[in-house]
């Protein structure tokens, strides 16, 4: 069967900068998959997309002019009853079936009741059915054009544009109004239709630098060299790319003096986006705006002029910045100066900016925030403020006394401040990063004005903690205050919405708790956290403590998971709900060397034996034990075998050494499975049956204390 490579191409106007290499994957996909569904292309044909501004396009190899043939599900014919008579030959009604529906009238009947039907069982009955064979094969014109729609359809754009036709009456939806469609395979054009347009071998090079108009495409393999000899085009978005970042750095190093091209992939792709024959050009502006600070320089020169700045060695940020042009002229004097000229009035608005809200204070601007609306449930910024402040203070008098409950407050009351400012009105991705400066230029200490900065940490996965104890205190207040506001008034995340990040809020807890091995009990922790919204209405404190917790050990949950743990290792200590997080992993570990003792198997079996005992009684038991009471003797050696081992494995525990707490417990091991062979523990009598319920209540109680080691059991 002939096979040639296959090149669709779809030119459009300008596609969205920012979702193009997504776009690019999904077309390609699209085709692809639908092909493959429509056996024209093996699982092992190689993809390869192409993405740029004005065009989407994929390359497949080993693609089929004719779909590969593939057997059909068996027709049901008729009842054997009806189609078979007694001695097994075709009746009169199969005979007209096969004769007339089915096949012609001279066909070979005793070949076809030989080769082609069959008795099959179907609802219990025996019935005849017709073997179809093989489906014949589709034409690639019908399969790729079915194949091309369906991939346009599911193209992820979240909003598409409506467009008229040149008919002036039809129109269609799509991302961008679409102008040409190219389908190669081989050397021969499939004349498929999609968007209105019709296939053809032509495209549609750079806007001013193309050789020639229309690009003239031979066969599909020769279309990314094409279009970059006569197109001047890099079609490929990795190519381009790569492309890029090669010219980004010897540019860099042009420069010379140490300096290095600031590290963003998101701000890498979107110009990739933007271009299509990328020409790096270093740029500069005047040295007077590097008194501004650099962080506010630098995102308004990426996001809004979507320039590459150059930091030197020192980690400064050097006057001098890199463009990705889209255009190559013998003189780029003008393309120069007409990007320096563009950025100079927004540094110059960065200056004003940062020069106006130095001269206030940002003690003055508290009275501000009160003007802010926070939630409509919830109240203002300045409200939120004096939550997060009482919240504080008390996390602050926990881990450091009087001294650091001070300092957290006063960072608390300061915190939110900056958002009331010229410079983060303008550049709210700057909130807390000028709290620290602004905060500095007022004379403030220094741990104050990293805990400003800080208190937003972490703000994703991966990013660092805060600094400092007060950082890490202003921090947990902040976020256990959404946490348990938006818990109390039932503002909760679901599926994939979560519009106040409740979920990246409940990592960052878990994350300092955990990682600075914090002493502080969780359920205290919310329980203080909410007690500053008394006095709120429609704010339910039960659910805000009960729901928040458990969210919380869902996620940390989770982040063990992915951390490698298993998920009996993870249920096990979860489970317990410990209050001190920073525990945790000495439980993990714990619990997995454990698991490595002979005894673990049935010692974790007989943990979950006893949990299922106790469960079973209306009444909590009572882990009392008389000795009085004790008759068996495997009861006997039990409660002695207990008083010998537990309190070592209680001393061990109370010194947080959880693993030598678990690994007392294995002497248990004999004693314990001897107890349930000999004793029998629903005595009738009941006296003998409550003190038997103690003596294993008092045992569930010590196994469980690291860990549920029934969750061990599969």
């Amino acid at each position: 069967m002939t096979t040639q490579n296959l090149l669709v191409e779809l030119f459009v106007e300008e596609l969205p900068p920012k979702a193009l290499k997504k776009l690019g994957e999904a077309f390609a996909g699209g085709v692809f998959g639908g092909l493959e569904r429509r056996d024209f292309v093996d699982p092992m044909c190689a993809v390869t997309f192409y993405a740029s501004p004005r065009r989407l396009a994929v390359h497949i190899t080993n693609v089929r002019a004719i779909s590969q043939p593939r057997a059909q599900a068996p027709k049901t014919l008729m009842p054997v009853s009806v189609g078979l008579d007694a001695d097994g030959k075709p009746t009169a009604p199969l005979l007209k079936m096969l004769k007339t529906k089915l096949y012609h009238a001279d066909v070979d009947v005793e070949w076809l009741m030989r080769e082609r039907v069959f008795i099959s069982e179907e609802g219990g009955k025996k019935v005849l059915k017709h073997d179809q064979g093989l489906a014949a094969g589709s034409t690639l014109l019908i399969g790729l054009e079915s194949a091309l729609g369906e991939a346009i359809s599911n193209l992820p754009i979240p909003k598409v544009m409506t467009y008229q036709l040149d008919d002036g009456w039809s129109d269609v939806k799509f991302v961008r109004p679409a102008h040409g469609l190219v389908a190669l395979h081989g050397s021969e054009v499939v004349k498929i239709q999609a968007l209105g347009l019709t296939a053809g071998n032509t495209t549609h090079g750079h806007r001013f630098e193309a050789l020639v108009d229309p690009v003239v495409l031979q066969d599909a393999d020769s279309y990314a060299a094409t279009l970059q000899k006569d197109g001047a085009v890099i079609a490929s978005f990795a190519d381009r790319r790569a492309e890029i970042l090669k010219q980004l750095t010897a540019a860099a190093a042009k420069v010379g003096g140490g300096v290095n091209v600031i590290e963003d992939d998101a701000l890498l792709d979107e110009v990739t986006g933007l271009v299509e024959r990328p020409n790096v050009l270093v740029c500069e502006f005047e040295k007077e705006f590097l008194d501004v600070p650099q962080e506010c320089l630098i995102l308004t020169m990426k996001a809004n002029q979507k320039y590459f700045p150059l930091l030197e060695a020192s980690g400064k940020l050097s006057n001098k910045f890199l463009v990705v042009s889209n255009i190559n002229p013998v003189d780029t004097r003008f393309v120069i100066g007409g990007n320096e000229r563009v950025v100079r009035p927004r540094l110059a608005d960065a200056k004003f900016f940062f020069d106006q809200d130095r001269k206030k204070t940002l003690a003055s601007r508290v009275a501000g925030l009160g003007k802010v609306v926070y939630h409509n449930k919830l109240g203002s910024q300045g409200e939120r403020v004096q939550r997060v402040r009482a919240i504080a203070k008390v996390i602050g008098q926990q881990l450091g006394g009087a001294t650091l409950a001070a300092q957290a407050d006063q960072a608390a009351l300061l915190a939110k401040t900056d958002l009331v400012t010229d410079m983060v009105g303008e550049f709210p991705e700057l909130q807390g990063v000028m709290g620290r400066y602004y905060a500095l230029n007022d004379g403030l200490s220094l741990e104050v004005a990293d805990a400003i900065e800080d208190h937003y940490k972490p703000r994703f996965a991966g990013d660092e903690l805060p600094r400092n104890p007060v950082g890490l205190v202003v921090a947990l207040a902040d976020k256990l205050e959404t946490l348990v506001g938006m818990f109390g008034i039932g503002n909760l995340p679901t599926g994939d919405k979560d519009p106040f990040a409740l979920r990246r809020h409940a990592l960052g807890v878990i994350r300092m708790l955990v990682e600075k091995d914090l002493p502080l009990n969780l359920d205290t922790l919310i329980q203080d956290a909410a007690a500053t919204f008394k006095g709120i209405a429609g704010f339910e404190f039960g659910r805000a403590v009960v729901e928040l917790q458990d969210f919380i050990y869902d996620r940390l949950a989770g982040s063990l998971r992915d951390q490698g743990y298993s998920a009996q290792e993870v249920d096990s200590v979860v489970s317990q709900k410990p209050q001190r997080l920073g525990d945790v992993a000495r439980r993990l570990s714990a619990v997995r060397a454990f698991a490595l003792l002979p005894e673990a198997p049935a010692l974790a079996a007989a943990n979950k034996r006893i949990g299922n005992i106790l469960k079973k009684e209306p009444l909590e038991v009572d882990p009392h034990v008389s000795e009085v009471l004790l008759k068996e003797p495997a009861e006997i050696a039990l409660y002695a075998a207990m008083k010998d081992v537990l309190p070592t494995a209680n001393t061990q525990f109370d010194a947080g050494n959880y693993t030598a707490s678990l690994q007392a417990l294995a002497a248990l091991r004999a004693t314990v499975d001897a107890f349930f062979d000999g004793v029998m523990v629903n005595a009738e009598e009941l006296d003998l049956r409550l003190n038997r319920q103690g003596l294993l209540k008092s045992l569930h109680d010590a196994m469980n204390r690291v860990a549920d080691l029934s969750r061990l059991v599969s």
